[in-house]
């Protein structure tokens, strides 16, 4: 029986473990016993706590979700200024925790999964929908809403796919020229309403 209080670190232990098992054999060559010998825990006990290997496979995303809005969340604390509030976001969607090669290959892991699991999907959709609410959010008070509204998503499509080149090493880029790149576009739309 798992000693009283153990099951967060043992989740915990068992999404890392997830997160490195799918980096060196990509979501299909995972299994529940090699995450569990990579948390250092039985099989057992991983069923016991996620049930299936898709719930625990959904449960790290749902980590990595957390895990992002958490680090916006801090670059967003005590940034009043919307210009600025907007440039938290994309300097965090290309931030160095979101750069670690394991998290690299989940993330692709799980772009993949959703176009075959509807909880995946899901979970992927909340978070488009989020990064461009919080864009959204910001640029209204740069620009008329339907104007923020499309630059929002112009963006937020941006972030994710220049987030993509940076993180294939075949594509040669870099977080910072995908910033760069991204800052550029902002400071255009902007410019275009005046402010």
């Amino acid at each position: 029986m798992p000693k009283l209080g153990m099951e967060p670190l043992r989740r915990r232990q068992l999404i890392e473990a997830t997160i490195e098992a799918i980096h060196d054999r990509g979501m299909n060559g995972v299994t529940m016993g090699d995450i569990a010998r990579r948390a250092d825990v039985s099989p057992a006990l991983a069923h016991h706590y996620f049930g299936s290997k898709d719930e625990l496979l959904n449960a790290t995303l749902r980590h990595l979700l957390a895990e992002f809005a958490l680090e916006i969340r801090h670059r967003l604390r005590g940034t009043p200024a919307p210009r600025d509030r907007i440039k938290a976001v994309i300097d965090g969607s290309f931030g160095a925790e979101q750069f670690r090669p394991a998290v690299i290959s989940a993330w692709l892991a799980f772009y993949m999964q959703s176009l075959h699991d509807a909880a995946a999907a899901r979970l992927l959709s909340i978070y488009l929908k989020r990064l461009e609410t919080n864009l959204r959010h910001d640029l209204k008070a740069l620009m008329p809403a339907q104007e923020a509204a499309t630059a929002a998503r112009g963006i937020a499509a941006m972030i994710d796919g220049l987030w993509l080149r940076a993180a294939l090493p075949t594509l040669h880029s870099s977080p910072e020229a995908a910033i760069a790149l991204v800052d550029d576009y902002l400071a255009g739309v902007i410019a275009r309403h005046g402010r």
